[in-house]
């Protein structure tokens, strides 16, 4: 019996106070003693009912990809791990000191998309819808909208939230829930027992149900048994996704033409929940040595020296060292010297038989934009 295991039966007491709490709080939401505003923006919510490692990061990313060159957009997040307090947006710095390391790396790849961190997501919703408006540039659609550096000060049209599924005070317009196709929350206990913040019976709150890092070649008998465990009702929607490894860059961004089939040897370095499927994707290629750390750590001068004393004790010639783009944001500065490279990591979509994932996501994102602007109108 594992480690966490054994720890798991002897917290087993708390997790029936925890399981209290967390039903007393979803309670006082039911009966509207806590209340849920629904601000006059259209908003997609990013969640999940586990403590991490669904991929939240990457499909925040492919919802910006989808939508941010057709409406003004942003980005809200908490900034976990961040040193500043309250309200701060980026000024262009993408600061991760600031903004934490997940939004300074959204706000390095996506200039056109204002990204904001706040511990209280209405306030942080406000303050965005509260940003100053450019002037009016004439009549412009979601087709027609092109996006520069300007449109960091342009009032958004649309919100991603991230991370927001447990955060009930604001109610997002397109809620989606992911759960990893290895450890769906149907497999899953709540706290500390399992992994789950809240009970099973929450994912009833999502309108989309994304099934993440899955096979890039999915059974279809499995993935069937997959729609019927997750015990979703007929309104919600499923959807399966994988992920995908593009080209080897550089920490600044630059193609870094390396090729890990030509490589003796991979140092991975992570900081990231679950990093076991970018471990597989390079062991195709070639060894790895990975050396992990925890989610959103902090690397110190202690850590490189580890990180260069493991590499240089590494066999053969022809070796590197690999990080994620979100490491990649914490390690940047301190690494020189090195030969550090990122491994980007996309979301990919299977097709589906009705409506894929973008068509729903944006047919959704344009009538609720369309519905708000005429409700603008008659107020």
């Amino acid at each position: 019996m594992s480690l966490r295991k054994n720890i798991s039966y002897v917290l087993f007491p708390l997790t029936i106070w925890y399981a209290v709490g967390v039903w007393f709080r979803n309670l006082l939401y039911a009966v509207g003693i806590k209340k849920q505003e629904a601000p006059h923006i259209t908003t997609i919510g990013v969640g999940n009912l586990s403590t991490g490692g669904t991929g939240k990061t990457p499909m925040v990313e492919y919802l910006l990809r989808l939508l941010a060159d057709r409406y003004p957009t942003a980005m809200l997040s908490r900034g976990y791990k961040r040193k500043s307090k309250g309200y701060q947006v980026d000024d262009g710095s993408h600061d991760a000191v600031i903004l934490g390391d997940e939004p300074a790396m959204i706000a390095r790849k996506f200039p056109q998309v204002q990204v904001a961190v706040c511990e209280k997501r209405v306030e942080g919703v406000k303050r965005l819808m509260a940003e100053p408006v450019l002037p009016d540039q004439g009549d412009e659609t979601e087709e027609s909208h092109e996006t520069d550096e300007s449109d960091r000060n342009r009032a958004p049209k649309l919100i991603v939230l991230d991370d927001v599924f447990q955060h009930r005070a604001i109610k997002p317009n397109i809620n989606i829930l992911l759960t990893e196709y290895r450890r769906s929350y149907f497999n899953d206990h709540i706290l500390p027992y399992g992994d789950l913040r809240e009970f099973r019976s929450a994912r009833y709150r999502a309108g989309v149900v994304i099934v993440t890092k899955s096979p890039a070649v999915l059974n279809p008998v499995e993935k069937h048994n997959i729609v019927h465990n997750l015990g979703l009702l007929k309104y919600q929607k499923v959807f399966f996704s994988y992920l995908k490894y593009g080209e080897i860059k550089t920490l600044q961004g630059a193609s870094a033409h390396v090729d890990l089939r030509k490589t003796d040897c991979v140092l991975a370095v992570t900081g990231i929940a679950h990093p076991e499927p970018m471990l597989e994707e390079i062991k195709r290629s070639c060894k790895v040595l990975h050396m992990a750390f925890a989610d959103h750590h902090a690397y110190t001068v202690r850590d490189v020296e580890r990180i260069k004393e493991a590499y240089e004790s590494m066999p053969g010639k022809r070796k590197i060292i690999l990080t994620t783009e979100k490491d990649a944001v914490r390690l940047q500065d301190m690494v020189k010297g090195l030969p550090v490279y990122v491994q980007p990591i996309e979301v990919a979509f299977h097709k589906e038989q009705d409506v894929d994932f973008d068509q729903y996501i944006t047919s959704a994102v344009q009538e609720n934009i369309s519905f708000l602007n005429k409700l603008s109108i008659w107020n």
